[in-house]
């Protein structure tokens, strides 16, 4: 017998674990079944897990046990990233604690430290994935870092240097002084910062007494200026152009260029141009060959040595010895500095406050620096072309397509791929520098001295690059690698190229663009043929989470509170195309309701000796609700099965929950009581096999989102061996006998009892009270319908009697129209109508108020413009729910007559 009610908590693991015993999740290479690939987003080996996490893998799982149970070769591709500066940060912290530091250590040492902690720590979140019911390969996990993707890491890095896509270049890169590297866009956090724009005055060289003003967040770095940009078609400018300008402070002469990088509209119009410690000022430097001197160290404190030989003595403008005091100053209180002492030279017009972006590492925390360096790059221009061609020929779709866009505009107007770090932790770059600085790369080190000795003519030591690859280099060649590439293996051949890539919006240019380059690169095709993007988890309010809102949901909490399944449920309920996830306690509370709701119709078939009917054929069932409840389970799974294969996993959890919960719940079991309480026979046989059939239909469909109660119930009534109902078939429509009348015809009783019911809630009628049921109009095939079914309108509906009525409509009756028909119930003296219609048109009056005000905000292109998101959408929500219950309530006003 099932227990009264379903614990998630003594059954989720004792399920899972045998599913991963006997073997449930693999993947057979060997078999001849149609491949289903996805690859897992490996997650850090740092990480836990979020709920973040929660909604990309409840998706990604969803969709694996349905093909699986399609019959497809399913291959759930798990595994970890090896996070570069992540990792390194962690074990950095742990060593601090112990008062070490890793440069004493040495970078061997630390290494090893490295990967005893992942040995000992790294597997967190591998299973807290298994909490959530995800149902990986486990045998065939891979990390970023183990011995063959290292391999295929390093013949990649080879092969596209052998083809001039990766090269060394002195660029601009995002500095992060804190952890000593370059760091990758994703990287970067933009915060808003309150500031002050400096208004400065350069003199003009040779015209004593005149100016030209620029203003600037970032005093400092004036020590490297190399040119003041005026846009061409400034009149306020053009006599300057081709001018010098002298700059304060240092007395050297810089040129006055014309650049439409100047915006006149903005500030002076006039730009100072410091091409080492800015993006857009490199760009303007190159165009015009500017010099490109560096001010800021690795540790953002002042250096000089790049620029002393250009000191010029320039009376009245130029303070050496001041500028000499700055030299190794830390960047902020140089600012303060050099701003006091401009002003007591007169070079500061005005000082104005300014809140602006201000870029800072992630990881660091510290404002980053835009630094001159010499790196490692890789050719993203050349790759990109061949991905930009696949989406826009349909070899990869994205879903929702709009996203098309945005990968569009990012590709084609890529920029060189920054891929070495400063780090110790990482695939150290396979490049070897000879004593006067000659690069051999190699696959190791033999391979590298042998191409010395060669260049040479001689046997000579060599240094390796200290550098490690950026994370995402490694973690671009994942949908391949992880299949054995560049082995030619069962497996590369049979999944690659996956099927679709389950992701969030965020990455899609750090990591789903890089994989597209490089698998087509080395593969020759696309790593995948679908990329689902789906939206942010919000709270509830539709607010981002934070934790310095509070707001932050630990997805293990959900699931400690109302087992996996409700939160699996709750995630799929509320993923639609382009939205983001509102998730809170109280809808995945509300959705382990449903959870509830399957498991007490379970335990109700068994109580009324329902079991499993090995010979039942459902294609030969007679009865009108028989038939109806096949017909309904037949358009659950159509619409199961378009909603998934359209990744509308919102359309999926609601065919589901409307089938199981109402079709099923509500009212097949209740129209099947008196026929399960009344003598044995034909009819009652039927309608037991079909139960049974439908409950194995309603565990097969809401197994890949719902899998612990569902293979619990399968396991408990014995549709299959224990465990089993991860590899059960997947359901198909079955031939109903004339559909079309049962559907009509319980259809009718179903809308009846549904408006009586309605009508009795808006009327306030109490349950205990029952009334006669009169139709009007109603044919004489309508009349023996509602004969037919009159016990389970009178106990479902509070109907005392129902009767045809002929003559002129008695005073005080609601109205419902139903078909042909219009049933009314005789209301007078159970309630007072004045008093109904007076409430009804108050709460509408209220709710045209509520409308009026949200309508007349989201009519403010200002509100719109200024709101915060979730205001907004909070504000169309409150419309929608007006304007629903408005309509509602003149239904309900409508009924009333008499």
């Amino acid at each position: 017998m099932l227990d009264k009610n379903f614990t998630p908590a003594t059954v989720e693991t004792r399920l899972y674990d045998a599913w991963e015993r006997d073997g449930a999740f693999a993947a057979h290479p060997e078999g001849n079944a149609a491949p289903f690939t996805i690859m897992i987003p490996p997650p850090n080996v740092t990480g836990s897990l979020h709920v973040g996490h929660a909604l990309t893998m409840t998706i990604q799982d969803t969709l694996t046990r349905w093909r699986r149970m399609q019959g497809r070769d399913a291959l759930w591709q798990p595994g970890t990233d090896h996070a570069g500066i992540a990792t390194q940060m962690v074990v950095e912290r742990l060593l601090a604690g112990e008062g070490v530091d890793r440069r004493t250590m040495g970078r061997p040492a630390f290494l090893e430290r490295v990967w005893q902690w992942k040995a000992e720590s790294g597997g967190t979140i591998t299973q807290q994935l298994r909490r959530l019911g995800a149902s990986l390969d486990w045998p065939r996990e891979r990390f970023t870092m183990d011995a063959g993707l290292s391999r295929a890491v390093i013949e990649v890095f080879c092969t596209l240097h052998s083809e001039g896509l990766i090269y060394r270049d002195k660029r601009l890169v995002n500095w992060d002084p804190k952890l000593q590297t370059a760091i990758s866009d994703l990287e970067v956090e933009s915060r808003e910062v309150k500031g002050a724009l400096h208004y400065l005055r350069y003199p003009i060289d040779g015209e004593p007494g005149r100016f030209i003003s620029v203003a600037t967040t970032r005093p400092e770095t004036m020590l490297g200026d190399a040119a003041i940009a005026v846009h061409p078609e400034d009149a306020r400018y053009a006599d300057l152009v081709g001018k010098r300008a002298i700059l304060p402070l240092v007395g050297r002469a810089i040129p006055i260029v014309a650049d439409e990088y100047s915006d006149p509209e903005k500030g002076t119009g006039a730009v100072k141009i410091t091409p080492a410690h800015d993006f857009k000022d490199f760009e303007v430097g190159r165009r015009h060959a500017l010099d490109m001197p560096t001010v800021l160290d690795a540790d953002a404190k002042i250096d000089l040595t790049e620029i002393e030989a250009d000191f010029a003595e320039v009376e009245g403008v130029s303070d050496l010895a001041f500028v000499r005091s700055l030299a190794g100053m830390e960047r902020f209180a140089a600012r303060k500095a050099i701003i006091a002492r401009l002003e007591e030279m007169g070079f500061v017009e005005k000082i104005e406050p300014h809140t602006h972006a201000v870029p800072h590492g992630d990881r660091g925390g510290v404002p980053l620096e835009p630094r001159l360096t010499v790196q490692w790059y890789c050719d993203a221009k050349t790759l990109a072309q061949p991905a930009i061609q696949a989406v826009e020929t349909g070899q990869t779709v994205f879903h929702p397509k709009q996203w098309e866009n945005t990968f569009f505009a990012w590709m084609r107007d890529i920029q060189p791929w920054c891929i070495s770090r400063q780090l110790w932790w990482g695939h150290q770059i396979p490049a070897w520098y000879g004593p006067d600085g000659e690069v051999f790369v190699a696959h190791d080190e033999a391979g590298a001295l042998a191409k010395a000795a060669a260049h040479y003519g001689r046997e000579i030591a060599l240094e390796r690059d200290p550098d490690v690859l950026d994370t995402w280099f490694s973690s671009a060649l994942w949908p391949f690698s992880t299949l054995g590439w560049p082995d030619k293996t069962p497996e590369l051949a049979k999944y690659y190229p996956g099927d679709v890539l389950v992701t969030g919006f965020d990455i899609i240019f750090f990591w789903v663009a890089r994989m597209m380059m490089m698998g087509h690169h080395f593969m020759g095709d696309v790593p995948f043929r679908d990329v689902y993007i789906h939206g942010l988890v919000r709270d509830e309010r539709g607010q981002k989470m934070s934790k310095s809102k509070g707001n932050v949901i630990d997805p293990l909490e959900l699931i400690d509170a109302y087992g996996a399944d409700a939160v699996r449920f709750t995630i799929c309920a509320l993923t639609g195309p382009g939205r983001d996830v509102k998730l809170g306690r109280q809808r995945v509370e509300g959705y382990r309701a449903f959870g509830t709701k399957l498991w007490n119709a379970a335990r109700f078939l068994e109580m009324n000796g329902i079991a499993v009917q090995s010979g039942f054929d459902p294609a030969s069932v007679q009865t009108p609700l028989a038939r109806w409840l096949m017909d309904a389970a037949n358009t659950a799974i159509r619409e199961a099965d378009a909603a998934l294969g359209a990744y509308r996993f919102d359309d999926y959890a609601q065919a589901c929950y409307r089938f199981v919960w109402n079709g099923f719940c509500d009212w097949f079991i209740e129209f099947a009581k008196p026929v399960l309480n009344g003598e044995d026979g034909a009819e009652k046989d039927e309608i037991k096999g079909v139960a049974q059939h439908v409950l194995g239909v309603i565990l097969r469909l809401l197994h890949p989102v719902m899998p612990f109660i569902t293979e619990e119930l399968w396991d408990q009534f014995g549709y299959g061996e224990p465990g089993s109902l991860i590899r059960a078939e997947w359901p198909v429509p079955v031939g109903v006998p004339d559909a079309e009348a049962a559907r009509a015809e319980l259809g009718w009783v179903v809308t009846l009892i549904s408006e009586l019911r309605a009508v009795r809630a808006e009327m306030n009628v109490p349950p205990s009270v029952t009334a006669p049921l009169l139709l009007q109009g109603a044919s004489a095939a309508t009349m023996a319908r509602a004969g037919r079914w009159l016990d389970a309108i009178r106990r479902l509906g509070r109907v005392s009697e129902l009767s045809a009525l002929d003559g002129p409509v008695p005073p005080g009756v609601a109205q419902i129209v139903v078909g042909e028909a219009t049933a009314m119930l005789p209301l007078a003296g159970i309630i007072d109508f004045a008093a109904e219609r007076a409430r009804l048109a108050k709460q509408r009056a209220q709710l045209e108020t509520d409308a009026g005000k949200a309508e007349a905000k989201l009519g403010n292109a200002d509100f719109i413009a200024r709101a915060k998101e979730e205001v907004v959408e909070e504000n169309r929500e409150r419309l929608a729910t007006a304007r629903a219950e408005i309509q509602r309530l003149d239904a309900a006003l409508a009924r009333l007559a008499g």
